[in-house]
């Protein structure tokens, strides 16, 4: 009957025909597309409110929800900074927000600005971060090698970050501080003050100041508290640095991307850091410790510098530390136009069974999660 009518039909209203029937059957394509993704939505939103349902509340019969590290009250957070790598650009910030977001802030003061504690003191330490409730929140920093918490059978272990730099502009920022000062305190006599000497004549003439082995000051601070980290020019010092670095810190930045750090801090830890990018940005003290009478380095000087065991190491050290901060910033933020902003939640849970009851325990979800 159908092929009878196909016959009987204009050749152009058999095409109309078809033409029409094509429209209809993207028009139903379309729907159904629009049903799914709309389908897709409803059980992603599902998904987190059954996430939610899921999560049982900790802390016993008082119903008390365990925070996570990002918002705890009881969370101790150690900058054990490494000299000349824009600690103290990074400290101020932590002292204009301890204020606003509720924190404490404790500056480490080492005697004679000796990075290496005595055992009574590790265990005074330990006893001291981990025990004294009054300053939790807390933010410690100071001129302090590694210590590793778990070692004196602590119960909580501190979140441990900080900063390194290329180690010879370290050396050479540290070697000119200590002749000339800085802006943040330019009053302040410092213990070479008087010494002209540059840099490249130090190199030149072999002082003891500027000699290779002063490079190795990153890998003994993120080493720690055992001899071989101080014995210049150790493979396994170097190897138990990187291994501490990507263990142990939660995050390890650059000083020539100190901006990305505070991003990145503030996204992890905004309990802490909640308004330190802006803070970094405009306000006045982000910047404000910069070494005085530095001089560029001869090309010569350099190469000497690279000639040297201790500044393989050193810059291998150095490398490794870039690469991870790169792998964690490219993984954190997105750049549109010249804006650098971080990354929303990306994961979310779904098929989630068995389902609970009606009147089951309900947790709170976090930030991200409500938002995202």
């Amino acid at each position: 009957m159908m092929g009878l009518l196909r016959t009987m039909m204009p050749h152009k209203v058999q095409l109309l025909a078809v033409l029409a029937f094509g429209l209809v059957l993207l028009f139903m394509e379309n729907q159904i597309q629009r049903i799914e993704e709309s389908r897709e939505v409803l059980e992603r939103t599902m998904a987190r409110h059954e996430g939610a349902e899921l999560e049982p509340r900790k802390g016993g019969a008082g119903g008390q929800v365990t925070p996570s590290l990002s918002e705890a009250d009881d969370v101790v957070v150690i900058y054990n900074r490494v000299p000349k790598t824009g600690s103290t650009s990074f400290t101020n910030i932590a002292y204009d927000l301890c204020g606003r977001n509720g924190f404490h802030v404790l500056h480490i003061n080492t005697s004679k600005n000796n990075p290496v504690l005595s055992l009574q003191d590790q265990v005074r330490f330990v006893h001291n971060v981990t025990s004294w409730s009054e300053m939790k929140p807390a933010f410690y920093h100071g001129h302090v090698v590694y210590l590793d918490f778990s070692k004196y059978g602590a119960e909580g272990k501190p979140t441990y970050v900080n900063v390194v730099r290329d180690p010879v502009e370290r050396l050479v920022s540290y070697y000119y501080f200590l002749r000339f000062g800085d802006d943040y305190r330019p009053g302040l006599r410092r213990r070479k003050q008087g010494d002209k000497k540059t840099f490249d004549e130090c190199v030149a003439s072999g002082g003891p100041d500027c000699a290779a082995e002063k490079l190795w000051l990153q890998i003994p601070f993120f080493c720690g508290h055992h001899s071989e980290c101080w014995t210049v020019g150790s493979r396994w010092a170097l190897e138990t640095a990187k291994a501490n670095l990507v263990r142990q810190y939660l995050l390890v930045g650059l000083t020539e991307e100190l901006e990305d750090f505070v991003m990145i801090l503030e996204a992890v830890l905004p309990r802490f850091f909640r308004g330190a990018t802006q803070l970094y940005r405009t306000g006045k003290k982000s910047h404000l410790r910069k070494t005085s009478e530095k001089k560029p380095l001869a090309p010569e000087t350099l190469s000497r510098l690279r000639q040297s065991e201790v500044w393989k190491m050193e810059n291998e050290f150095y490398l490794f530390a870039q690469d991870h901060f790169h792998f964690v910033r490219d993984h954190a933020v997105r750049e549109k136009d010249g804006v650098v902003s971080i990354l929303s939640q990306s994961f979310f849970y779904e098929k989630i069974y068995p389902k609970l009851p009606p009147g089951g325990a309900v947790a709170p979800l976090d930030e991200a999660a409500a938002t995202h």
